[in-house]
């Protein structure tokens, strides 16, 4: 592999991180073990009984590793149109699935997560950096896909989708967003696991069916990998077929240029979003010394020269 061909930062090298590199530039994804990241046990049972105690306080419903929801769920009805369903076949049942948001203020592990030097030095790698040399990733949402037993799922073409897909066309090479999935259980396909198609982040468009479909594979790992991949990779997920849940913690980035999923130079500004092992690299990836947005006049202003 010729390092200075792709421009390696002194991170990547530092880190020995070549490897997942190459991953993320052939294949438009790449499954980091937990001893390169340096995640332990410890952690991670941590963050599984933050989500679950979360689960349970916003819906009331007991919730376990082995046993997924020990109790009923009433799901409210949504809009047709909405964004709710957007990756959902419209004669699907009811979800087996639940979105837990703004992790980044539930617990300071999450946190922790977000300023991984490894998945950070990766995530910096494929969204470059600007003129003057500054990083242009930043975060645009932190989340859990909470995903238990269930005929429920995308649909028979698995959801594929780009995370990129509300940027105008054409894609380059350079990723407008990028996604770091924590995995907090083992993932297979018959547990669920994330669906991709090796190296769609090259064609640079949304998914084609059917032949996306037929192309894409699951992301298989054990608990505690990070699979991390490109915004304009296809991917989406296979039905969890068995019992138990599908547990993880996403930190979801985008290039500074594009619009974050939440606002946390507004959500976190109260948040101890410093209580964490990174407060300088947690304080550049929400942005609170970006120039844009700005909510007041930015620029000088001249005044009238008085004799």
């Amino acid at each position: 592999m010729n390092s200075s061909a792709i421009g390696l930062s002194d991170e990547i090298r530092a880190l020995g991180l070549e490897q997942y590199v190459l991953e993320l530039e052939t294949d438009g994804l790449t499954i980091v073990p937990p001893e390169v990241t340096g995640v332990t046990s410890e952690f991670l049972d941590h963050c599984t009984d933050v989500l679950l105690a979360r689960f349970t306080a916003m819906t009331g419903c007991p919730i376990s590793l082995e046993n997924g929801p020990e109790g009923e769920l009433d799901w409210p009805s949504v809009d047709p149109g909405s964004a709710d369903i957007r990756l959902r076949d419209p004669n699907a049942p009811e979800p087996s699935q639940m979105l837990i948001q703004q992790l980044l203020q539930v617990d300071r592990c999450f946190r922790d997560l977000a300023v991984n030097p490894v998945a950070d030095a990766l995530i910096d790698h494929i969204m470059g950096r600007g003129p003057t040399g500054a990083r242009a990733r930043r975060l645009s949402s932190t989340n859990s896909f909470v995903k238990w037993q269930g005929d429920y799922g995308y649909g028979p073409a698995l959801g594929l989708h780009a995370d990129q897909g509300a940027c105008p066309l054409p894609w380059g090479d350079t990723a407008l967003t990028a996604n770091v999935t924590w995995t907090l259980t083992d993932y297979t396909k018959a547990d669920g696991a994330l669906a991709w198609v090796p190296g769609s982040h090259k064609k640079g468009c949304h998914p084609v069916q059917p032949m996306a479909t037929k192309a894409a594979i699951p992301a298989e790992c054990p608990r505690g990998s990070a699979i991390i991949f490109h915004g304009a990779t296809w991917h989406g997920a296979f039905p969890k077929e068995t019992q138990g849940l599908r547990l993880c913690a996403v930190g979801y980035y985008r290039h500074h240029s594009v619009l974050p999923q939440e606002n946390m130079t507004v959500t976190m500004e109260n948040q101890p979003w410093s209580d964490c092992d990174d407060a300088d690299r947690m304080r550049e990836l929400i942005g609170f010394d970006d120039n844009f947005p700005y909510q007041a006049q930015s620029n000088p202003v001249p005044m009238a020269a008085t004799n």
